[in-house]
């Protein structure tokens, strides 16, 4: 790739990749407002941010093998058109199933488009500029993820919750231009082969089983649905080892360090995930802050990330990344120390420290883990590998928003979030952040097994 190819690349990934998450997390500080406009309940509100994160899981491992088999670049301008189409019908939802139906569309643009950043990444970057770009790709996701509140509190305020996707509007549609205009040429993977659809329906059917059995999992329905989603997937798995074009080589599983800095990806976005929602109804309901304040608060975390992320994905093509992302995560363990303790009378500054703490975790083990995970295979599964990394981290976003609806539902019942129920938001919130620590804790313990394994697993996957 010439130096002008890789720098336009870089850009359009790095906006839509803000984006993405933009209008994945940054909705959460606008949730209250769209309920409000809809008439939801919490279980409902809590949904808002939920769906499109679980129609991201289900769908980027069939795109995976759609989009090698087509062309990532092409399927990456589909996915941006798709986006669009779901963010101008929700800009014009005038009921809740309208609205749902836009983010399920978006979902499907942000699983299509994840899948072709990474996969062109690793096909088209040389191996020792990876690590910088998927460091600036990665930035992009996190401050989307940290920076989104305060813009998105901003807009909310002043302009109402539909001006947060008019700008992702604007802005992917700039990122597609350049994309059109910019760059050339195309990159596939697995051109020659058929499409295995009976695998892409086992896959997504699995996974919205699991998952929305796991947020009603208090029913007996939804414990059901749970079990039955973890058998679709036991058989997925077995079906997948038998076919000459699987939608995901499971015997990449064999390779011990891929499948455990999988693992350490997954709970390390649970743990990140909850965070943003946590702070959010913390400083909202609890201290009764509007979105605007709310917003200018949350900016400590992106200053810290936009910092901490980049050179985290420099020094990870020079040490062994899963290394970094390790003590990334250990630092985030003492975030939600504090965190768990966390109640209406606890001081700004401790919290503002658990904030810093948790930024630079998170940008310590973001980019390292991604290039962990893509470097531990060769460079013909890219796509698998890509769509594997979007897949764990998308099932460890999911399963973060389904426990926070869960506890809350357990604490709460179906009662609308408001700030006479403080009390009972701070309970959520205490036990969600322990669930937050455990996963940090596990996160570790894979990452430092994975490193010791690595050079004793079976190179030549």
């Amino acid at each position: 790739m010439s130096e002008n190819f890789e720098k336009y690349f870089i850009l359009s990934a790095f906006i839509t990749s803000f984006f993405g998450v933009f209008i994945t997390n940054g909705v959460i500080i606008g949730t209250p407002e769209i309920a409000a406009d809809f008439g939801m309940n919490n279980v409902l509100q809590n949904w808002i941010p939920t769906i499109l994160v679980l129609v991201v899981t289900m769908f980027t491992v069939p795109f995976g093998q759609i989009c090698g088999k087509y062309g990532f670049k092409k399927a990456w301008v589909i996915a941006q058109i798709i986006k669009i189409i779901g963010l101008v019908i929700c800009c014009l939802s005038i009921s809740t199933e309208m609205f749902f139906t836009s983010r399920v569309l978006q979902g499907i643009g942000i699983a299509m488009g994840n899948v072709c950043e990474m996969a062109i990444v690793v096909l088209a970057i040389d191996n020792e500029k990876r690590g910088r770009a998927l460091g600036i790709i990665v930035t992009g996701v996190y401050l989307g993820t940290s920076l989104s509140p305060v813009a998105c509190g901003f807009l909310v305020q002043d302009f109402g919750w539909r001006s947060m996707f008019y700008m992702t509007i604007i802005f992917n549609s700039i990122a597609t231009a350049i994309l059109l205009l910019k760059t050339h040429g195309e990159w596939k993977t697995n051109e020659n082969d058929s499409l295995d659809y009976k695998g892409m329906i086992m896959y997504a059917l699995g996974i919205f089983f699991l998952i929305y059995g796991i947020s009603i999992f208090m029913t007996l329905e939804g414990q059901a649905m749970a079990v039955a989603g973890i058998l679709i997937i036991i058989a997925f798995g077995y079906y997948e080892l038998h076919q000459k074009s699987p939608v995901f080589y499971v015997k990449l599983l064999k390779k011990h360090s891929f499948t455990l800095y999988n693992i350490a990806g997954m709970f390390g976005y649970m743990a990140v995930m909850m965070i943003t929602t946590i702070f959010n109804y913390h400083f909202q309901y609890v201290k009764g802050w509007n979105p605007e304040m709310t917003g200018i608060i949350l900016l400590v975390s992106p200053v810290v990330m936009s910092i901490v992320a980049p050179n985290a994905g420099k020094l990870s093509d020079k040490i062994h990344p899963q290394k970094i992302a390790a003590i990334g995560m250990f630092i985030t363990i003492f975030a939600f120390l504090i965190l768990i303790v966390m109640d209406a009378n606890t001081p700004l500054p401790l919290i503002i420290l658990a904030m810093v703490l948790q930024a630079v975790g998170m940008g310590l083990f973001s980019s390292p883990n991604m290039n962990a995970v893509m470097s531990s295979v060769d460079e013909k599964y890219a796509a698998h590998a890509s769509a594997s990394q979007i897949t764990v981290r998308g099932i460890g976003q999911t399963l973060s928003l389904t426990i926070v609806t869960l506890v809350f539902g357990w604490v709460m019942g179906t009662l609308v979030l408001s700030s006479q129920y403080s009390d009972m938001i701070v309970e959520s919130s205490q036990i969600i952040c322990l669930i937050c620590a455990v996963a940090c804790v596990i996160a570790v313990i894979t990452s430092v097994i994975g490193i010791r394994l690595d050079k004793n697993t079976d190179s030549s996957l």
